[in-house]
């Protein structure tokens, strides 16, 4: 299995806007690629900031799982431009994504 993580860096100034991430793009996400069978699952951390840890380094960190990686090729030959257009929606902040395999 692999997963997609789309960072998004906590930056003085810029935005992000938790509730539009999580109930439009991500359900977006879900709209385009359930259909397809291609989405194992997705989940989405809010970075903390507390006294006791700090400030996170991250706002937040969207995760999408998937069996492997040409499945997730198949379900982003359509979605990636609509997936990349809506990002000004909701952050102003270039977010980093990392691939990685789940060992275990």
């Amino acid at each position: 299995m692999i997963r997609l993580s789309v960072m998004y860096k906590r930056e003085p100034g810029k935005r992000f806007d938790l509730n539009y991430y999580i109930n439009h793009h991500i359900a977006m996400v879900h709209r385009k690629l359930d259909p397809l069978g291609v989405l194992v699952k997705t989940e989405v951390d809010k970075g903390m900031s507390t006294e006791e840890v700090g400030e996170s380094p991250y706002v937040a960190i969207g995760h999408l799982y998937f069996n492997s990686f040409e499945d997730f090729q198949k379900g982003f030959a359509d979605g990636a431009e609509e997936f990349i257009a809506d990002e000004p929606n909701f952050t102003d902040i270039q977010p980093l994504a990392q691939f990685s395999e789940i060992v275990k």
